[in-house]
Order: C-alpha cells, then structure tokens, then sequence
C-alpha cells in the first residue's frame, strides 16, 4: 500500500511541476525582473486559463491526499 502511494506521490509531483511551469506569469514576482509581464492584464482569463487552474487545483488535492496518507501510513506501520 505504502509504495501505491508513494508511485501515486511521484506521478502527481511531476504532473504539479509542469503545471505551475504552464501558467502565465502573473506580474509583481521574478518575472517583472527578467522584463516578463510588462502588459499583462489580470481581469480577462480565457478558458483554458481556468480550466488549467482547475486541474492544478485537482492534482494538488491528489497531491496533499497522498502526503496525508503516506504520513498515517507509516506512523501506524510498526504498530
């Protein structure tokens, strides 16, 4: 069960990288720095803006999930 999870763990970290790499810079942070987001604006989100969001916001549940239950997993293991 441990090692599911653990695979599971991987899979979902690797999924999360690259999906934080997709979004746009939002502006104010390191990419002001290197002359990215000079005309961005934040009201207009298209569709595949939002449903990026939302499948990161899903793989991050899957992600803390699975953290949550390898950390039970093994504190109750040697018992």
């Amino acid at each position: 069960m441990i090692t599911a999870f653990t695979i599971l763990l991987v899979l979902t970290s690797a999924i999360m990288i690259l999906l934080v790499l997709l979004h746009k810079g939002r502006g104010g942070g390191l990419s002001d720095m290197f002359g990215g987001g000079v005309s961005s604006s934040l009201g207009g989100s298209s569709v595949a803006e939002r449903n990026l969001d939302r499948f990161t916001i899903g793989v991050g549940v899957i992600w803390f999930a699975c953290v949550i239950a390898l950390g039970l997993l093994m504190a109750y293991q040697g018992n």
